[in-house]
C-alpha cells in the first residue's frame, strides 16, 4: 500500500532502528516508547488490522507470534518477561493501520 507508513519502512523507503528482519517480518524500535524496551513487529505484507485478517492469513499471524517470541528471547533478551500488545482499529489504540505487535519490557509492567 503506497501511503502506509509501515509498508514504506518495510520497503526500506523510510529508515528505522531495526532489531530483526527476515523475508516476512521486520522488527524495529518504536519512536515513542512506552517502556524501556518497545519494539514493533510488522509483517511485510499489508493487512490493515486484525479485524481485516482472513482465514488465509492464519499461518502468517501464527508465524508473527513465533517471531515475537524469538525476538523477545534472542534479540532483546527479555528474560524477566515482556508484554505483547496488538491494538485493533482506532478505538482500540491502533495508530498506524498496518497490523503490528508491540513488545514491551525492560521493567516490571503494571496495568
Amino acid at each position: 500500500m503506497s501511503d502506509c507508513l509501515f509498508c514504506k519502512i518495510a520497503d526500506g523507503d523510510i529508515p528505522c532502528n531495526k532489531v530483526y528482519e527476515d523475508d516476512d517480518f521486520l522488527a524495529f524500535h518504536d519512536i515513542h516508547p512506552k517502556a524501556p524496551t518497545h519494539v514493533l513487529v510488522i509483517p511485510k505484507v499489508h493487512i490493515a488490522t486484525l479485524a481485516d485478517a482472513t482465514e488465509q492469513d492464519a499461518a502468517l499471524l501464527g508465524s508473527m507470534m513465533d517471531r515475537v517470541r524469538h525476538i523477545a528471547d534472542e534479540a532483546l533478551h527479555l528474560d524477566a518477561g515482556y508484554r505483547v500488545v496488538l491494538n485493533v482499529r482506532e478505538g482500540g489504540g491502533q495508530e498506524v493501520m498496518h497490523i503490528h505487535t508491540h513488545i514491551l519490557g525492560g521493567k516490571k509492567l503494571s496495568f
